[in-house]
């Protein structure tokens, strides 16, 4: 059998998808392995390595390749989701990319060319994470001469779109008391306001014990009389995006004969039958039968999952994770899901709240094989699935640590300074750097395995009860239970953690991150927007205002001028972190949303005008990009005489650039704008 190619040169040219002759057994080192790609605007370009792609078996690899290039076949899908007018933005943006033949070192084409990039790394013309509209860093008056010039069409109203910053201003709009769905500029509400949506969402509810995601993949319109009505996502003729999803279901149809064994079998083949007709209870059986396979080593994620891009958080966005197992390394979550019920059973959470029995709670470290849709380029590095909560609670959950990507984060950072300039002190400097890498990785293990899949919802308690600020709440209370439970003896007792001095890296980065330093993430006089970065902001602000006053467990502290965070005491901490995980836990399981609001509103929101300006003034110098994404190897299958996958290549040399033009080259089927 032909082992793995490695292709690795100086020149990143637009990558063929011809067999390569160079050849490795081995995936490369640290040393030899080009992490960063290039680096523009607030954006930063990593590569990841696949380790232990070469000890998968040909049906493996066969089975990697074309549930690769189904997720591939998304992408369309999340530019539209994200905002009507993207696919229209993007195309015409490429082809003034690939046609300009003017002066390509003028500031005008490199802020044009920054922009771009920018478009692909959102997926669409609003930022990926502050959720504002980016404008091009070229002139209008440039731009339209260009176009000219490269006898490029530009759309009518495009120049609006791209242009005005009061247009489309905010993809995902959360602030209280506006109408969320009219000042989105997501395409997931045409015409409909937030009442409408809300009372259309209500009256189709599936109160049923095992209740359908009513909305989890469809937009609402009106039809001709003004009536509220869904576009159902589904390959079937009539569908929205029926022609990227019908490529999604022919690559999972050619997955199906190497699938491991008849559970994976089932999956994918529940999963192709849900994309055809877009029927949900046909979701709700894939979902169960994904929680099942629990044997196979390749698994995935593809679909209409997460939904953080709905202002209301009923959507899910198109996105897809390709994977196989990290064997080694899912020890350390096996650790834990083992132990899922010690952990519900001494929760600091009310008795009411706690799960009686923790079913089907798996676990694992995976190596991510591609990142497509909403996980490209930016990507979670842990994910827990499915999000339905009657299925977790009678059939489980699967969580996931991807070692490999923050493998590629940790090696990228090395030496770049951030710790010399915003941590207190060498005892902070020191605990992060021996325990830091490995904390993180637990953070997640945590937060993944047990954090989401804790707890319980009062009977009768809806899943939307929290509306807007569900997913921020959400995120804050699976980061509570891995904050409190990373300083636990249990975890020392189960090896997951070398001694009880580890937690504290991550105790003293969690403060420092959530109050101040993510800061430099955020353009100077905005608030805190994103639902992850909110929920950092709530957990550390909350904790410095319930410090205990005159002798407070963490404090910001000013040095020559600058200010620190400073833990005066871990251990009250963490019982600070129990405090707020029982507050939290409460609003989560009674629906309680004014508490949502009040706890949001307080802690996670606003920003210290001053003490952001310190920040982003300290940041500047460093020239880090605050945000990372990734580019994806290529691979190349190898066919014997029959058309039968008996090896695939894998090829590290793909530009950014050219990565994202070949993706709209070869997957890429979707009209510009989606009526």
């Amino acid at each position: 059998m032909k082992k793995i190619a490695i292709v690795f040169v100086a020149a990143l040219c637009l990558a063929s998808c011809g067999q390569k002759e160079t050849k490795s057994t081995a995936a490369p080192s640290p040393q030899d392995f080009p992490y960063m790609v290039e680096q523009f605007a607030d954006l930063g370009i990593l590569r990841y390595r696949v380790p232990d792609f070469e000890s998968l078996t040909a049906d493996q690899k066969a089975l990697v390749y074309y549930l690769t290039e189904a997720a591939l076949w998304g992408r369309d899908i999340l530019f539209d989701q994200n905002c009507k007018y993207n696919l229209q933005v993007r195309r015409t943006c490429e082809a003034l990319y690939l046609n300009y033949k003017g002066d390509k070192t003028s500031a005008e084409w490199l802020g044009f060319e920054t922009y771009l990039k920018r478009v692909w790394f959102s997926n669409g013309i609003h930022h990926h994470y502050s959720e504002d509209k980016i404008l091009p860093e070229c002139s209008q008056e440039w731009f339209v001469q260009a176009c000219q010039e490269a006898n490029v069409e530009i759309p009518e109203g495009l120049l609006r779109v791209m242009f005005c910053p009061d247009y489309l201003a905010k993809k995902v709009n959360s602030e209280t008391g506006q109408d969320l769905c009219l000042t989105s500029a997501c395409n997931y509400y045409e015409n409909v306001t937030q009442t409408e949506a809300e009372a259309y969402y209500e009256a189709h509810k599936d109160n049923s014990p095992e209740p359908m995601w009513i909305g989890l993949n469809s937009k609402l319109t009106k039809d001709a009389d003004g009536n509220v009505i869904e576009r159902v996502f589904k390959a079937e003729e009539g569908g929205l995006y029926s022609a990227a999803l019908q490529k999604v279901v022919e690559n999972l149809q050619k997955a199906l004969p190497y699938a491991e064994n008849e559970q994976q079998r089932l999956v994918i083949e529940k999963l192709i039958e849900y994309n055809i007709t877009g029927n949900l209870k046909t979701f709700n059986e894939y979902a169960i039968a994904w929680v099942r396979d629990l044997d196979s080593r390749v698994d995935f994620v593809n679909g209409f999952t997460e939904v953080y891009g709905d202002p209301l958080g009923i959507t899910g966005a198109w996105e897809s994770l390709v994977n196989f197992k990290n064997m080694a390394a899912t020890e350390r979550t096996k650790a834990l899901s083992d132990n899922a019920q010690w952990f519900e059973d001494h929760s600091p959470i009310d008795q009411r709240f706690k799960k009686a029995e923790c079913k089907g709670v798996s676990a694992k470290v995976i190596t991510a094989a591609i990142l497509a849709g909403d996980c490209y380029p930016a990507t979670p590095i842990g994910i827990n699935l499915p999000n339905a909560n009657w299925i977790r609670k009678s059939y489980g959950s699967k969580s996931v640590t991807i070692e490999n990507l923050t493998e590629a984060y940790n090696q990228a950072s090395l030496g770049n300074g951030f710790n010399e300039e915003f941590m207190l002190s060498d005892v902070e400097r020191e605990c992060a750097k021996k325990y830091g890498a490995h904390m993180s990785d637990v953070h997640v293990d945590l937060h993944e395995c047990l954090g989401h899949g804790s707890g319980q919802m009062l009977p009768g308690v809806s899943k939307d009860a929290l509306k807007e600020h569900g997913s921020t709440i959400e995120e804050t209370r699976a980061d509570l239970f891995s904050l409190y439970y990373m300083a636990d003896p249990k975890l020392v007792e189960l090896g997951i953690v070398p001694d009880m001095e580890a937690y504290k890296s991550q105790y003293y980065h969690q403060m420092m991150n959530g109050a101040m330093t993510q800061l430099v993430r955020i353009e100077y006089g905005k608030n805190v927007e994103e639902s992850h970065m909110r929920n950092r902001a709530l957990i550390s602000n909350w904790v410095l205002a319930h410090a205990t006053p005159g002798a407070p467990e963490a404090e910001i502290v000013e040095r020559d001028g600058k200010h620190y965070m400073q833990v005066n005491d871990y251990e009250g901490l963490r019982r600070l972190f129990g405090e707020l995980l029982a507050i939290i836990q409460e609003v989560v399981s009674t629906g309680d949303y004014a508490r949502a609001c009040q706890l949001v509103d307080a802690y996670a929101v606003k920003v210290d005008p001053q003490l952001h300006r310190e920040m982003l003034d300290r940041y500047e110098p460093l020239h880090i990009a605050p945000y990372k994404g990734f580019v994806n190897p290529i691979y190349t299958p190898v066919f014997d005489k029959e058309g039968k996958i008996i090896d695939v290549w894998l090829d590290y040399t793909e530009g950014y650039a050219e990565q994202h033009l070949r993706y709209s080259r070869d997957y890429s089927n979707l009209p510009t704008i989606n009526e």
